[in-house]
């Protein structure tokens, strides 16, 4: 069996490039979502996905966990939905007069939690500690989650009768958002052709979608994405960037300097992938909508005015001096 030992940073980053192409089997112009995916398990963070239903958020999921060797599972957020539903519970077993720990979905590589604003708070919060700490606590009692572990969640923009939005201490806790739009129309032709083809959504195997990453490319990639070299005039971009946020007269919330550390994270990610052992400014500039759209609150006046935080955003890409 190959060992993380064995493989080499080219190796790695070549099975993780290749992810798209072997996912591009099953779905169909998603390529940012699937990317944000892998730099979510590269930085060891989460990612949420925000789209209409139908935009194969789960098949995306699925796919990349197959072609990836990792195990999957999903949970389907409601209102009645209990932090033990997510985390897992203790239950008596008669036979030894014994309360016995039943690990929940959470334990898993890949969580989809599906359509997580639909559940109270309180089961949110079920999910705080496993996406900060990768434990669950239980009675008293610390259970390690499973490595990796990834949560990819999702939430409808359009229905908000009956949601719960997510606090913002819960929102910083993401690593990456990403839109999920409708394919263009010849996307779209594509996904139909497939389906009269004969295409199943739920025999992957079928659609001939093969392993082609595993943990250890995983492992040689994080230990690769931490030599990535920053240079001090990048750095001190990366915070002027997140700086202007603080100070945009549209926004009441700016980017915390745990947004700054995401977002420093993440371009080193995309640089390694992009076959790069250095962090240049246009990596900065191609992760910071993703990375920090979620950080930022519009006041409710610009909001009226239709102003959006991506909008903010690319004013302060715009108007932040790039080092050279």
């Amino acid at each position: 069996m190959t060992t993380a030992i064995e493989v080499t940073p080219e190796r790695a980053r070549q099975a993780l490039v290749e992810l798209r192409n072997e996912i591009g089997k099953a779905v169909v112009g998603q390529d940012t979502a699937v990317t944000a995916l892998v730099l979510a398990l590269l930085c060891r963070g989460h990612v949420l996905l925000e789209g209409v239903p139908g935009t194969a958020k789960t098949l995306m999921v699925r796919a990349l966990s197959m072609a990836m060797r990792l195990e999957t599972k999903r949970v389907q957020f409601t209102p009645d939905l209990m932090p033990g539903d997510v985390t897992g519970s203790l239950v008596y077993d008669a036979k030894t007069s014994e309360f016995e720990f039943r690990p929940g979905p959470v334990f898993t590589n890949i969580l989809l939690a599906d359509e997580v604003n639909r559940t109270p708070p309180k089961t949110q919060a079920a999910l705080l500690e496993a996406m900060e700490e990768r434990q669950v606590t239980v009675d008293g009692e610390p259970r390690r989650l499973p490595s990796p572990f990834v949560v990819a969640a999702t939430q409808n923009p359009i229905e908000y009768e009956g949601t719960y939005p997510l606090p913002e201490a819960q929102l910083d806790r993401f690593l990456l958002k990403v839109t999920l739009d409708i394919p263009p129309r010849d996307a779209e032709i594509a996904v139909l052709a497939r389906h009269a083809q004969g295409f199943d959504p739920h025999d992957l195997a079928a659609a001939g979608l093969r392993p082609v990453a595993g943990p250890a490319d995983l492992l040689a990639g994080q230990a690769a994405v931490r030599r990535v070299a920053v240079r001090d005039d990048v750095l001190a971009y990366v915070v002027d960037l997140c700086r202007a946020t603080r100070q945009s007269p549209s926004l009441q919330l700016g980017v915390s300097p745990r947004g700054a550390t995401a977002l420093l994270a993440v371009a080193r990610a995309w640089a390694w992938l992009s076959g790069r052992d250095y962090v240049i400014p246009d990596d900065v500039k191609a992760m910071a909508r993703p990375c920090l759209r979620h950080r930022v609150q519009i006041r409710p006046e610009a909001e009226l005015e239709g102003v959006t935080a991506d909008a903010v955003l690319e004013s302060v890409l715009a108007t932040v001096p790039v080092p050279r």
